[in-house]
């Protein structure tokens, strides 16, 4: 059945999430900033890890960078359109919203949670990869290894920063979903250049999301999501104007 992968992964984010909120009800505060704490050192690791792979590639023996130019284009211009749009403050809102809802006590931290645990699970190549592979081939392996690694991350972020963590779900079921819906469609796209350097500026967003997490800087990466999708956008327009012009 396709998207059987996808659902996977979805309902291990729950459960992993619901692990970690009932770990954090039993936690002290003063170990949960601790812990805080430490998670934000591991998202500024997994986002400066990520930058690096994708920036630097060894050619005859030599290193050199790749992508760094589009990776500022699509900073600058999905900055632009995400402040115009003002993301942030409709994400705060949301946030708002759900955390009385849920009675959450920092909306704030709900915000972040549910941000950062977004980006984590949908920025990379095997959440792309692997919903091409259960859209076109019906083989949800890649899936069902990535469902693994996100429900061990879910009830670890749960724990810290709360149930917003838990709503990244809801993000995971739609970004798959519609890359495994119009696998098709999209593959031809979906090169594995143009998959590197959406997983760069992933990466460079995580690692803004992990300083905002330690206090270090305070970055509206919620007005930079838009940057994400640029390198994808740049690659159709090139392609298209590559078939008009041939």
């Amino acid at each position: 059945m396709i998207g059987l992968g996808t659902i996977a992964n979805v309902a291990l984010i729950l459960v992993g999430g619901a692990i970690g909120l009932v770990f954090r009800k039993v936690l002290a505060k003063r170990l949960t900033d601790t812990i805080l704490q430490g998670v934000g050192l591991a998202v500024v690791l997994i986002g400066l890890s990520g930058a690096l792979k994708a920036a630097f590639t060894i050619i005859d023996g030599q290193i050199d960078t790749q992508y760094t130019l589009l990776m500022i284009v699509s900073l600058a211009v999905g900055g632009l359109i995400g402040g115009w749009i003002d993301i942030e403050r409709r994400l705060e809102r949301f946030a708002a919203v759900c955390a009385r809802r849920f009675s959450a006590s920092d909306s704030g931290l709900f915000a972040q949670g549910f941000v950062t645990a977004t980006l984590l699970f949908c920025v990379g190549a095997m959440a792309i990869v692997g919903s091409l592979e259960d859209g076109m081939h019906h083989h949800a392996d890649i899936l069902y290894a990535k469902s693994l690694l996100d429900g061990i991350s879910a009830m670890i972020f749960a724990s810290t920063m709360g149930i917003g963590v838990l709503f990244a779900a809801l993000s995971v079921g739609l970004y798959q979903g519609a890359i495994t819906l119009l696998s098709t469609v999209v593959a031809p796209y979906l090169q594995e250049e143009v998959v590197a350097q959406m997983s760069y500026v992933g990466s460079v967003l995580i690692l803004a999301l992990g300083l905002n997490m330690l206090g270090i800087a305070k970055i509206k990466a919620g007005n930079l999501l838009p940057a994400v999708f640029l390198p994808l956008i740049y690659y159709i327009i090139k392609s298209l104007w590559v078939t008009a012009g041939g």
